[in-house]
């Protein structure tokens, strides 16, 4: 015969094992929650693409969004001066010899893709204003925004953006990554290298969208494939 102490430790044991199974259930839901809020999280992520590999330059669309002038092109201005072992150009606060090399061949490229309809600006800084000068072989008009790198910089850039006209923005890493930022792109993929260039397709409505980047080393080899 059972007592009734006896039962009573049953009844305990039992209503324990009902709160654990509870405890168990929430957090497994708690569990579940979180991941699905990871996975959204990181399905809404951007990856900026290599545009240096001919198949992703083909499917990205550069080509034909920049014969329809719906490019904005945001290049970091060529290698420090002052951050190099390389000879100089004539002042210490711009770009070196190997620089203005870089920006010419990335100039080379943009006569390749056009520059019928395009806008080109430049932060004041004089490193970027000698890379704009070697890109493009004139002067380009300084705005102060390029040089700022805060939050304002991609409504900035987008208020500039004509229709019908791509704009090549002559600037530094830290705008470029704001910019990058805005558009969700994942922490390892937000610095630029020098004279590295990052596509952005705007649409009618102004919405923007990244394209990938291309590295300077890549400009000729992709484009000329890009021409057959």
């Amino acid at each position: 015969m059972l007592s009734s102490n006896t039962l009573g430790h049953s009844a305990i044991h039992a209503r324990r094992k009902r709160r654990l199974s509870r405890k168990a259930l929430g957090a497994a839901l708690g569990l579940c929650m979180v991941v699905a809020a990871l996975t959204t999280w990181l399905a809404t992520r951007t990856h900026i693409v290599d545009l240096g590999n001919e198949q992703q330059l083909s499917d990205s669309g550069l080509l034909q969004d920049w014969a329809d002038g719906a490019v904005i092109v945001m290049i970091r201005h060529a290698e420090r001066c002052d951050s190099a072992p390389g000879p100089c150009l004539d002042d210490p606060t711009g770009i070196t010899v190997a620089g203005s090399q870089a920006a010419s061949r990335v100039g080379q490229g943009l006569h390749q893709l056009g520059l019928d309809n395009t806008d080109l600006l430049s932060s004041p800084k004089l490193r970027t204003r000698q890379t704009a000068h070697f890109i493009l072989g004139q002067v380009a008009t300084s705005e102060d925004w390029l040089e700022s790198c805060d939050s304002q910089f991609a409504s900035e850039a987008l208020a500039n953006k004509r229709a019908g006209h791509n704009l090549v923005l002559v600037t530094h890493n830290g705008c470029i990554d704001h910019f990058a930022r805005q558009q969700n792109v994942v922490g390892g993929e937000r610095a630029s290298g020098y004279a590295s260039a990052l596509f952005v397709s705007v649409d009618g409505n102004g919405k923007a969208r990244i394209l990938g980047r291309l590295n300077e080393p890549d400009w000729q080899r992709v484009l000329a494939s890009a021409a057959r």
